[in-house]
């Protein structure tokens, strides 16, 4: 089972990129294998959707409503979470390919990161990339004084129209894209609470949404689409509540999805 720190160096393969110094995961190769079924030539545009606390478990419970998803971005790839399942622990790893003793954030802390990370690496190479994020969340503070582009917004709703915005009047090459709706309902609710599932839904129509924008604009070039859920979560039977951060199966149990496009 791959980590998942193992996103960044998929990334920099499909691109045909160097992978940031310092990073020590190795790429998915069947993502590799199905981008060279395509053809020659690497990936130009890419789409990385980031919910926030979408867990194995979630899926297993949720199939049927995957559907769309999945047609979209069928390779499915089953991925282990980073030690603590902490948000920015996790996304610290995925954008950089190495583990939190490599990158640094060890703990809950939202920092700016000093080491070499994925958004480097392609701005080095020419690439334009853009991070579309809720104000303040731990995507938004990691990666920034980098040479890319930043879009803070107050919610998720906002952070989606956004990137259609983007779509519309800009040419991106990688756009990253941040969601919290369902991890914000699990923390004051329960995992499985009609507040969560909300989100968790809104979460899968937002993909979909995005994705098909993203296809439209770009039906002309080699392209990648993803779904990249950070962690799970389980029920604290202490408060009743939903958290995360254990290396519980609930926590550290996610599936990716991708999707990888020829041009017209």
């Amino acid at each position: 089972m791959y980590s998942l720190d193992s996103v960044t160096p998929t990334i920099c393969e499909l691109m045909e990129v160097a992978y940031p110094k310092g990073a020590s995961a190795k790429p998915i190769t069947k993502l590799i294998s199905e981008a060279q079924k395509l053809g020659e030539g690497p990936v130009r545009k890419a789409l990385l959707y980031a919910p926030d606390a979408i867990g194995e478990w979630l899926y297993q419970a949720n199939i049927e409503e995957f559907k769309p998803v999945i047609k979209l971005a069928p390779v499915e790839i089953e991925i282990q979470s980073i030690y603590p399942s902490k948000t920015p622990v996790c996304y610290g790893s995925m954008f950089t390919g190495m583990q939190p003793i490599e990158h640094g954030i060890t703990k809950p802390d939202r920092r700016v990161l000093t080491v070499d990370t994925l958004f480097d690496t392609l701005e080095r190479s020419g690439y334009k990339v853009a991070i579309v994020a809720t104000t303040r969340s731990s995507i938004d503070i990691l990666f920034k004084e980098r040479k890319i582009d930043y879009y803070s917004e107050p919610y998720d709703d906002e952070v989606n129209s956004r990137v259609l915005e983007a779509l519309k009047n800009h040419d991106y090459d990688v756009i990253v894209v941040y969601n919290q709706e369902y991890d914000d309902g699990i923390h004051s609710t329960t995992p499985t609470s009609e507040k969560s599932m909300k989100g968790f839904r809104n979460h899968l129509k937002s993909f979909v949404e995005l994705s098909n924008a993203f296809n439209q604009k770009y039906k002309h070039e080699k392209r990648c689409i993803a779904f990249l859920p950070d962690h799970g979560a389980h029920l604290d039977s202490d408060t009743g509540k939903g958290t995360h951060g254990t290396d519980m199966p609930e926590d550290m149990d996610v599936r990716h999805f991708w999707g990888v496009y020829e041009g017209e």
